[in-house]
This record gives C-alpha cells, structure tokens and sequence, in this order.
C-alpha cells in the first residue's frame, strides 16, 4: 500500500506517517519498495507481530516510562508513591500489548466496518519476508 493511501485512510499526515513508516522498516516490521509497484507491505504474517513491537519500533525501548511520576531516582529502593501500583500496571500493559497482534487489530477493524487499511494488513507474496 502506499504511503499517501495509507494516509488518506488513516487521516495522518503524510510527513508524519512517513517518519513511523520508516522506523517500523528499520525495526522489520514492515518492508518498503520505491517506484513503480512500491509501497509498503507487513515483512511477516499480521499474526505474528505483536503491538508491542510496533511500540518499541516507533518509541523506542523506553516507549513506557520506568516511573509514573517522571522521578529519575525512582526505583526498588527508593520508591515513589506511585511505584507499587506502575510496577503491576506497566507489566500489565506490557503483556496486553505483547498478547495483541496487527491481525487483531485488523480483525476489531473489520468487524465495525472500518475500512482503509484491507490491503496493508493482507499477508505478504510467499517469500517477501526472507
């Protein structure tokens, strides 16, 4: 699919999605092709990549902050008041985002009616994620 599509049925600006497009690349998430019959494809099936890897793609490793509050001497041993309760909702977080997949989100897409992104989260041709 190509970006400008992608963009229009998102209703992302360009510029911007370009930026995530291309971190979602370097990270293999996705594969991109200039030129004629270019455009963005899923490098391996929607079923096997997880929400949080597209968060750490886009945000980086350090996408979800270690403390709550913002404290950078927040830890075990000093804790904030907000450290017991981040500690079991972050890991909560995280494992929701690692159990949910680009084909559940295509999945929720569809059974509401949201079109747009049909072809991007299609399987991609045999052999183009190797």
């Amino acid at each position: 699919m190509l970006a400008r599509e992608i963009a229009a049925s998102t209703g992302t600006p360009l510029p911007y999605l370009s930026k995530l497009l291309h971190a979602l690349c370097r990270q293999g998430l996705i594969e991109g092709k200039r030129g004629y019959r270019g455009g963005f494809v899923l490098a391996r099936p929607a079923e096997q990549i997880s929400l949080l890897e597209v968060a750490e793609a886009v945000e980086g490793d350090a996408w979800l902050p270690r403390c709550l509050l913002g404290l950078a001497d927040c830890s075990p041993h000093q804790e904030c008041p907000a450290h017991a309760f981040w500690v079991v909702e972050r890991q909560r977080i995280e494992d929701k985002l690692r159990a949910t997949t680009v084909a559940d989100i295509a999945t929720f897409a569809r059974q509401r009616g949201l079109v747009g992104l049909r072809e991007f989260f299609r399987t991609p041709p045999e052999g183009a994620h190797e």
